[in-house]
């Protein structure tokens, strides 16, 4: 398992499978589970070190509110860790963001917009790329798929 993919709630799962499902798409390996970084901070803390042993190269960590899952993981390892806030009720995800963006000084977790697990997933490819020439193949025919649709999508469009 190269990704390990933590959320604070059940009810993220919506918006974190579409991490492990481009993920798949990659070829990649990867996990997801949930746990607090506040309700069980034991556990996490147990999570975090046996995703390690099992070979964990990367952290996604998705949190709403106060939203220091991710912070939390970042300071249990040295492993990148990835920050996703979820949109909440409260701030339109606002408070999320800022949360996990605004990590102090040695502790950093690299950050993507409210929701964007895909994004998060596509990060952590190309950090596992670095390593993986036919992985970092797989990541530049992904972003010339997407370049062929937008120019597809301008070649259809009808006045």
């Amino acid at each position: 398992m190269k990704v390990a993919i933590f959320m604070g709630s059940k009810s993220d799962l919506p918006v974190v499978r579409k991490a492990a499902d481009l993920l798949k798409e990659f070829g990649i390996d990867c996990t997801m589970r949930i746990t607090s970084a506040h309700r069980t901070h034991s556990r996490t803390m147990e999570l975090v070190r046996s995703m390690e042993q099992q070979g964990a190269e990367v952290f996604i960590a998705c949190a709403g509110g106060a939203a220091h899952l991710p912070g939390v993981i970042a300071a249990l390892t040295t492993v990148p860790v990835i920050g996703v806030p979820i949109l909440g009720n409260a701030f339109n995800g606002m408070d999320s963001l800022l949360s996990i963006v605004q990590m102090p000084k040695g502790i950093p977790v690299a950050t993507v917009g409210v929701d964007a697990t895909e994004n998060a997933a596509v990060l952590a490819a190309q950090i596992l790329s670095l390593q993986d020439k036919e992985l970092r193949s797989k990541l530049e025919k992904y972003r010339s798929k997407m370049e062929n649709k937008v120019i597809e999508d301008d070649k259809n469009i009808t006045l």
